[in-house]
């Protein structure tokens, strides 16, 4: 049983529910920074110049490297390739979303257990939760819809390397080349990571890059793939940072319109918090 706050009790179930209706009620209620419509502009403004100049990198990779870079790469089922059918696999969007997911569900199943401050805080470990499962989901479903759309070849595909293989609206697996959904994945949850805490952005970069890297080795993308995915990672972590900010949940707005993070649970009150809610 769990204390109301009136001073009566709950139980645990009717608590647990309480507080994920009102997690969802926070995370879709009315914008209320004052400072979101500066926010908006900054961030339109930043995502055209990157969408402009990572759709030129696009086309000149398509057109320059892509054809040269697939030639160069092992051949599939290359025994010595196992390290990195294993490291590809952190870039796998279910596995990536379960994850985030079941640290949510935990989350959840801890919070009617807290009280006072420790319930505050473990408030917002989860709304951080929540922002980065938002951020890689977003730009992961965008991406499976472009993919049927495009309908781009995989490497070899059809037989040879050709980089203009495409059988729009095909819905075809093999034919789900652009963006990389692995590379989509890989940096929206370094962004997300890195947006919550930068001083984790290099090794999150570097996570992200090498999963990039991966997809190529193992012939699954061309290079012009992995960096449509990247952008559209980065795009996507970005539009749901924005959202997130606007509505004073886990950011802030500078009066230059530039987001940032707000102070979270140390690290220290994170352990507290953990011990209060699997005391007995």
């Amino acid at each position: 049983m769990a204390s109301g706050e009136g001073g009566g009790t709950r139980s645990y179930p009717v608590d647990l529910f309480t507080l994920v209706g009102q997690s969802l009620a926070r995370l879709m209620r009315t914008p209320s920074h004052s400072r979101r419509a500066l926010a908006a502009r900054r961030w339109a403004r930043h995502m055209l110049l990157v969408s402009a100049a990572l759709a030129v990198a696009i086309v000149f990779l398509m057109v320059a490297i892509d054809a040269a870079e697939i030639g160069l790469m092992p051949a599939r089922g290359t025994p010595s390739l196992w390290p990195v059918k294993i490291l590809t696999d952190f870039g796998k969007a279910a596995y990536v979303l379960w994850a985030v997911f079941a640290l949510m569900i935990v989350v959840a199943l801890l919070l009617p257990r807290l009280h006072g401050v420790s319930r505050a805080a473990m408030i917002g470990i989860g709304t951080r939760v929540q922002y980065v499962f938002l951020a890689v989901l977003v730009p992961v479903l965008a991406g499976e819809v472009l993919k049927g759309m495009i309908g781009r070849g995989r490497p070899f595909v059809g037989g040879g390397a050709n980089p203009f293989n495409f059988s729009t609206f095909s819905w075809n697996e093999a034919y789900a080349s652009l963006p990389s959904g692995h590379a989509t994945t890989a940096f929206a949850l370094a962004f997300a990571v890195s947006a919550l805490f930068p001083q984790l952005r290099l090794w999150m970069f570097l996570y992200a890059v090498a999963i990039a890297i991966s997809r190529l080795v193992l012939l699954a993308h061309h290079p012009s793939d992995v960096v449509g995915g990247a952008m559209l990672g980065m795009i996507g972590a970005l539009a749901v940072r924005y959202w997130f900010a606007a509505r004073r949940l886990a950011f802030t707005i500078r009066p230059d319109g530039t987001i940032e993070p707000l102070p979270g649970p140390s690290w220290a009150r994170v352990k507290r918090v953990a011990r209060d809610a699997i005391a007995p």
